[in-house]
């Protein structure tokens, strides 16, 4: 199966150095569209904009100005528009870089996620997960099982980790 995000950009050829650009980075220096309050949770629309994933609820229709305008910014429906999904541990070792998702188990019910709002969504690319850090408003990347240690301190013990793979419709 080949696996691709919406723009097309071939998510298992990202490498670290697509990322790279984004370290430090504040939502306000990466969205065009003004959807930038620091108060607000950018992890979705920090992947979506690094992904280009102009998909379902858009940073531009925040604001009447931009409506229409922007990427995705719902962790939960880039989950559910995911070909592949399941619990990290049972990630196939190919399917490398992917997406990075943690909730509480309580919020996934086969492959589909709830609208918990306790849930977080990374790039998986080359042994690191690239994300949104709310509390520092800005990009940083973890390690899977920092990231994941991480919001089980944050959600609650229960707290899992899942992979994602988009495909092209």
């Amino acid at each position: 199966m080949e696996l691709i995000c919406q723009s097309k950009l071939r998510l298992e050829s990202l490498e670290p150095k697509d990322l790279e650009k984004f370290d430090g980075l504040d939502i306000k220096d990466i969205c065009t569209t003004g959807f930038n309050s620091p108060g607000l949770n950018h992890c979705a629309h920090f992947v979506s904009h690094a992904l280009n994933l102009g998909f379902g609820m858009l940073c531009g229709n925040m604001s009447w100005e931009t409506k229409g305008q922007g990427v995705c910014i719902r962790v939960d429906e880039i989950f559910n528009r995911c070909k592949v999904v399941g619990a990290w541990d049972d990630r196939p070792l190919c399917l490398a870089p992917c997406l990075a998702f943690v909730t509480p188990s309580m919020n996934v019910s086969g492959s589909r996620m709830g609208n918990s709002p306790k849930k977080h969504i990374g790039i998986f690319v080359d042994g690191k997960i690239w994300h949104y850090s709310n509390g520092a408003d800005k990009v940083i990347a973890d390690s899977p099982e920092r990231f994941l240690i991480k919001f089980k301190g944050l959600y609650g013990a229960k707290t899992q980790l899942y992979y994602g793979a988009l495909g092209y419709d």
